[in-house]
């Protein structure tokens, strides 16, 4: 027998995050409890969305998140299944379970990560905005250690992007500093490989989603022809039969793919990403979707658990003024997480 439940917890950033497809104040976010009546253990998930990015209906979610808690108290959770319309809610769902079956203890995948013996190597997340703000959070992400920072660009002028860059390259080496840069969509596929070419003179690592998602002639030209090595995101995104993600994939034929399992629907269509990815020779890292703090201690475990070495798009979710407590913290550019912290989300969830 099982209680599901569900909150409402908008995450609130603590500066406006700009982004090419507008800025960021608020991030939805609902909270998911899942008790086990008989063992009196809590599960804990999170479904958060992206206003213009995820594909969960914003208008609708609330009420398939409160349909499925019916389920769960009628029938439990073994039976469960979920609208590929809403992974969001599956990730949220999965991951609550994840956690009521490993002990409701927010240890859903234990490992030397979570006991404290090793890290996760991360990216800087370097924030759209005007030129002195960008190259602010440049300096202090080197001078906090990092040696892997991710700019997003594509919403100021090109030309003062690439100013940053050159600036950035004057001062920290390609040696010193690994930098990956996220279009989001921003080029259109007519400029795309000119704007590449030119961002190529600053050795970057990779370039995220140059073009808008769909146009897969396109983005197999730009691939198979672009200096800088091109990482599928949003492409990913909406995509859940596996036949049609193996199609993207060798149509494409990119570098690298980002895995962002709130958006893409959980660990296991994550997974099934990263075998087709393998497949076809495709590296891949995983990103978090700016969730808050329960769904990043669970991405957090799981990508320990792949044992890849790049840098991870992960974090602690300090970005927001009312984020819960964490498990998780930051130092020298890797993500620790502190085996001694003891989760105060029943706390949350009882507040009224």
């Amino acid at each position: 027998m099982y209680k599901a439940e569900f909150k409402r917890h908008d995450l609130k950033f603590i500066n406006p995050a700009g982004t090419s497809r507008g800025i960021l104040n608020v991030k939805p976010s609902w909270i998911i409890r899942i008790q086990d009546l008989i063992s009196g253990f809590y599960g804990y998930g999170e479904c958060s969305i992206i206003p213009g990015l995820s594909i969960d209906d914003p208008f609708l979610i609330e009420e398939e998140i409160e349909k499925i808690c019916v389920y769960i108290n009628e029938y439990g959770i073994n039976k469960l299944s979920f609208s590929s319309t809403f992974p969001a809610i599956e990730f949220g769902f999965t991951i609550a379970i994840e956690d009521l079956k490993s002990g409701g203890k927010g240890i859903l995948y234990p490992s030397e990560f979570t006991e404290g013996k090793q890290n996760i190597n991360i990216n800087g997340l370097i924030w759209m905005g005007d030129k002195n703000f960008m190259l602010k959070q440049v300096k202090k992400k080197v001078n906090d250690g990092f040696s892997c920072i991710k700019i997003k660009i594509g919403a100021i002028n090109f030309y003062e992007e690439l100013e940053i860059l050159k600036f950035i390259r004057l001062e920290f080496p390609h040696k010193n500093l690994e930098i990956r840069v996220d279009a989001n969509g921003a080029f259109s596929p007519e400029e795309a490989l000119e704007k590449i070419n030119a961002l190529s003179a600053f050795n970057i690592h990779s370039i995220e989603q140059p073009i808008m998602p769909g146009q897969y002639e396109a983005m197999k030209e730009i691939c198979k022809k672009s200096k800088i090595p091109v990482a599928l995101d949003e492409e990913l995104i909406g995509v859940s039969d596996f036949k049609e993600k193996e199609k993207i994939l060798s149509l494409i034929n990119p570098q690298y793919i980002i895995l962002k399992p709130g958006l893409i629907g959980g660990f296991k269509k994550s997974e099934e990403w990263i075998s087709l990815a393998k497949k076809y020779n495709i590296d891949w890292w995983i990103t978090s979707a700016l969730e808050g703090s329960v769904g990043l201690n669970a991405i957090a475990q799981w990508t320990y658990s792949l044992s890849t070495s790049l840098p991870q798009g992960l974090g602690t979710g300090a970005l927001y003024t009312n984020n819960l407590s964490s498990p998780l913290s930051i130092n020298c550019g890797e993500l620790v997480f502190d085996p001694s912290y003891s989760s105060d989300w029943n706390k949350f969830f009882d507040d009224e």
